[in-house]
């Protein structure tokens, strides 16, 4: 694929979803370098949604590792269980948190984040990534975020 994307302008939040996804997979399909392609995926939904920050976390023993990302800078190292990553990573299940303030525990990277989908993804059935989405707005993600960002990552597994 060439290094161009398609974002229909006048389309709602799933309609973007469901043009970027097959995008993303020929994107990525055929580059065996994991970091390029978590990089280009994270520019996508950068350039797609406008998010505060999106990026990937990669588990490195017992810490998550930040990978590639797009927005301020980020907490570098997140412990087993600790924030909304962390949790996401020990239940290996998708967080979607209205309100980061309202999180047990959540680690601020940035006091401008104020809501976060966190969802993982899976080799051999364990946790390997992470993939962190956070907005500057209150409850900014849904359901349909829920659904195609696991689409998204089912995508990335298949392709890691």
């Amino acid at each position: 694929m060439a290094e161009s994307l398609y974002i229909p302008t006048a389309a709602s939040k799933a309609e973007k979803y469901e043009a970027i996804l097959p995008q993303v997979e020929a994107l990525i399909q055929g580059e065996s370098d994991t970091y390029a392609n978590l990089a280009n995926v994270a520019a996508v939904l950068k350039e797609a949604f406008g998010f505060f920050w999106v990026g990937f976390y990669l588990v490195k023993g017992e810490q998550l590792v930040l990978g590639p990302f797009q927005g301020p800078l980020a907490c570098t190292r997140i412990g087993f269980g600790k924030g909304v990553c962390g949790t996401a990573w020990k239940e290996a299940k998708t967080h979607l948190v209205p309100d980061v303030e309202a999180f047990p525990g959540h680690i601020a990277c940035s006091s401008a984040s104020k809501s976060e989908i966190v969802v993982p993804g899976f080799r051999e059935g364990k946790v390997w990534i992470v993939l962190d989405v956070d907005s500057d707005r209150l409850d900014d993600f849904d359901q349909d975020d829920v659904a195609y960002l696991e689409q998204l990552m089912a995508i990335v597994d298949s392709q890691a």
